[in-house]
């Protein structure tokens, strides 16, 4: 591997270390000849002899003793850099960076990783969590997860999730407070938790649907940001509603901790897919999430859940 990887200088430094052609053949892996004509192509091409050779020794000559001593760390370095580039056949090793909302922590990367890093352990994973979207080529990201409709056209994408609906929720003790809204407009009469994309945007309406009608509203409330997990936490303290994907508050719905109302009114969405730009060499560590990801996506459909 060495010997293909830097030859010919490569050759002569083992060969000078050696002094003896056939010692270093055997470490390198070639025969003696093409050991030999290597070294002989290199003292062509630098117009000066670096080995002298008898039939019972080989000997440095001034010029071959000056390259070894000046050339032979850098080499020695350069192989060891490669040897930790190139990874052992079969292995994948670097590291992965994504672009995610904080969604995808329950909904996806809370099986996900822990598989992927089981199955390879040499691959680290770097995640980036923001609900705001996020250019992942500016920002230096291998891939990035949001809603289909998010994604650019020209990204490869990969489905992680299946459909989920988009639900008003809020807890019981707000509902005890303020009541239960029973059409759209009536959430202009209460206090609902709001998310904001960017510092100097509007807050995000709130769109609704039934049958092929939408109803976009723009909700107002005492809390505004751009994390959804500090919402889903306002609206389990029972500060105000949350518009939110189902999965994302299974678990409050279930121990009663949140519960939908507007049920009529709840939009499926497509669910969460990884994406990444289309390239024509992707990462054998981006290869292996993508695998390891699909996978996963296979396991929730036989167990059930979408």
């Amino acid at each position: 591997m060495a010997f293909t990887l830097l030859n010919p200088l490569n050759a002569f430094i083992v060969v000078a270390r050696r002094l003896s052609y056939a010692a270093a053949a055997r470490d390198l892996g070639v025969s003696t000849s093409a050991l030999s004509q290597s070294v002989r192509q290199l003292e062509e091409r630098l117009g000066v002899a670096l080995l002298t050779r008898t039939s019972r020794s080989v000997a440095l000559t001034d010029a071959g003793h000056r390259l070894l001593d000046n050339a032979g760390p850098a080499v020695d370095q350069a192989l060891e850099s490669l040897k930790t580039v190139r990874a052992k056949r079969g292995e994948v090793t670097g590291r992965v960076r994504l672009s995610v909302p904080s969604a995808s922590v329950s909904m996806v990367l809370a099986d996900l990783l822990p598989r992927f890093i089981a199955r390879y352990p040499k691959v680290g994973v770097e995640v980036h969590v923001d609900d705001r979207f996020v250019n992942t080529v500016a920002g230096e990201f291998d891939a990035g997860m949001r809603l289909i409709e998010s994604i650019d056209r020209d990204m490869v994408h990969v489905r992680l999730s299946g459909p989920t609906r988009l639900v008003v929720v809020g807890a019981p003790s707000y509902f005890e407070r303020k009541g239960v809204p029973q059409k759209p407009q009536d959430l202009l009469q209460h206090d609902c938790i709001c998310i904001r994309r960017s510092p100097s945007g509007e807050p995000w309406a709130w769109e609704l649907e039934r049958g092929k009608k939408t109803y976009r509203v723009p909700v107002r409330g005492p809390v505004t940001t751009n994390d959804a997990e500090l919402m889903r936490t306002m609206a389990v303290a029972g500060v105000g509603l949350f518009y939110s994907l189902e999965r994302r508050v299974e678990s409050d719905l279930t121990t009663g901790r949140l519960r939908v109302v507007l049920e009529p009114y709840t939009p499926e969405v497509p669910g969460l897919y990884l994406y990444f730009p289309k390239r024509s060499q992707v990462s054998p560590a981006l290869k292996a999430f993508v695998e390891v990801a699909r996978e996963q996506v296979k396991a929730d459909r036989a167990g059930g859940a979408t």
